[in-house]
């Protein structure tokens, strides 16, 4: 396997280990200079898509949203994040691991996500630096 071979497969690995498929459309919220961009570019490799960001007005599949301590209040960013989803999508709730700058402790997450109308269902070490959070909206919910 060539090194660029190796390379395309750890791209592709980030994002089909938190679930992301071809076809996807995904929005990022949220972006600045300290997120991940290895996982941004596994994800766009994935989707097959680019990721859209904050004026998309379509309906996505998927929201990215980094989301760092200082970034306001959570539940307001999750309702937000809500806007675009379509029925049956998830949102990634992206937060700085435990020690880092901006972290966000794992106990708010679970406290705004069901005031926003959101269930966590997994939670995962997303890229080196940045924990990952799924939150869906319960089934049936219009």
């Amino acid at each position: 396997m060539s090194a660029t071979a190796g390379q395309a497969q750890t791209e592709r690995g980030l994002a089909e280990r938190l679930g992301f498929k071809s076809g996807q459309v995904v929005q990022e919220l949220g972006w600045d200079e300290d997120v991940a961009e290895e996982l941004r570019v596994s994800i766009e490799t994935v989707t097959g898509n680019e990721l859209v960001d904050e004026d998309y007005d379509e309906v996505v599949d998927v929201v990215l949203l980094w989301w760092r301590e200082d970034d306001g209040d959570l539940v307001d960013g999750l309702v937000d994040a809500l806007t675009s989803l379509t029925g049956g999508g998830h949102i990634w709730l992206l937060t700085p691991k435990a020690g880092r700058e901006g972290h966000v402790e794992p106990s708010d997450i679970g406290e705004a996500a069901p005031t926003a109308g959101l269930s966590q269902t997994s939670s995962v070490s997303a890229a080196p630096e940045w924990s990952g959070t799924r939150l869906v909206a319960p089934k049936g919910r219009k």
